[in-house]
């Protein structure tokens, strides 16, 4: 593991990234909510990544790759990449202002109002397949049939932008015990790896999949990318089919565990969080969450950090889920 550890941005790199996505926007939040500590059983700090411009923490990732592409001097006229939503607006907003042409693919009924956000920003958007992966594959052809650059969903330089979420958090809270995160494609996890090592902090980190998309779960577990089924109905951001092979090596020796949770436990905590803290959280943004609930038990006297990690859910999905307990 140690030559994927190499793979990871050091401090020195986290705090370069910091500086350029505080040109745009500042540190977010992190919170310790009393109804939800009790809730849990624990002290329980959120960080709100749902405060950011796109809603999402994607954004970090976006700043620091276009950044990485202006001061090699390698800018392209134009860049494709694949989304379920959040990346797509991260990768929007920063083509956006580095004046680059962008055009990004979705799989097929793909969340309206992630759609819209992307539209919103200059996005050609391009509606292609039933799922993020062959939305994916589409778009890398797409990119060499037109010359454009591919942006990946996992990317070194998009991980140091997103460590920045995590190195604020853990410099806030030096005393957090155990993180539960969300895995789509990996940048979040292994942006905490990268936190954790650079300020060298004691934190556990807990990954957590998608009940019904347990690719990360099912690769970590063969020692090699294995291809799995999706079916969640409500954790698009966690709608993965296959996993990444730089991001499977680091978790594969970073994570202290994984947890799966179910789309009625992503649901459950999707309402946890409106009912303690009156913040709105997509499906991923509630994934964190949900395992650490499922995990009550065993976080008794702890403090346990949770990633929200995005609030970009659709008005009808998100009423349904309130409703429908």
């Amino acid at each position: 593991m140690h030559t994927a550890d190499a793979a990871l941005p050091t401090l020195a790199d986290i705090e370069a990234a910091a500086q350029v996505v505080y040109r745009e926007f500042p540190p977010t939040p992190q919170y310790r909510w009393a109804l939800l500590s009790e809730r849990l059983g624990a002290d329980c700090w959120v960080k709100h990544e749902n405060h950011t411009p796109v809603g999402a923490f994607k954004i970090r990732g976006g700043l620091t790759f276009f950044d990485a592409l202006a001061r090699r001097g390698a800018l392209p006229r134009e860049v494709v990449s694949a989304t379920r939503g959040n990346h797509g607006q991260s990768i929007g907003w920063a083509a956006r202002a580095h004046g680059v042409r962008c055009t990004i693919v979705v799989p097929s009924g793909n969340s309206v109002e992630k759609n819209a956000a992307m539209r919103a920003l200059g996005v050609t958007l391009i509606e292609h397949g039933d799922d993020f992966t062959a939305a994916a594959d589409h778009a890398r052809a797409l990119a060499a049939e037109r010359g454009a650059l591919m942006v990946p969903s996992y990317h070194r330089d998009l991980v140091v932008g997103v460590a920045t979420y995590w190195w604020e958090l853990l410099r806030a809270v030096p005393g957090l015990d155990v993180a539960y995160v969300p895995i789509g494609l990996g940048s979040g996890a292994c942006a905490l790896l990268a936190a954790k090592r650079a300020l060298a902090h004691p934190v556990r980190v807990v990954g957590v999949v998608s009940r019904h998309a347990t690719t990360y779960a099912d690769s970590i577990a063969a020692g090699r990318v294995v291809e799995s089924p999706v079916s969640t109905r409500i954790a698009d951001g966690m709608a993965v089919r296959r996993a990444n092979d730089e991001a499977l090596a680091l978790l594969a020796g970073g994570l202290e565990r994984l947890v799966q949770v179910s789309d009625d436990e992503v649901a459950g905590a999707m309402r946890a969080f409106y009912a303690d803290t009156h913040n709105l959280a997509e499906g991923a943004g509630a994934a964190a969450l949900a395992a650490a609930l499922q995990e009550r038990g065993r976080l008794a006297g702890q403090t346990v950090g949770v990633a929200l990690t995005g609030a970009n859910v659709d008005a009808r999905t998100y009423a349904d889920v309130l409703l429908n307990e």
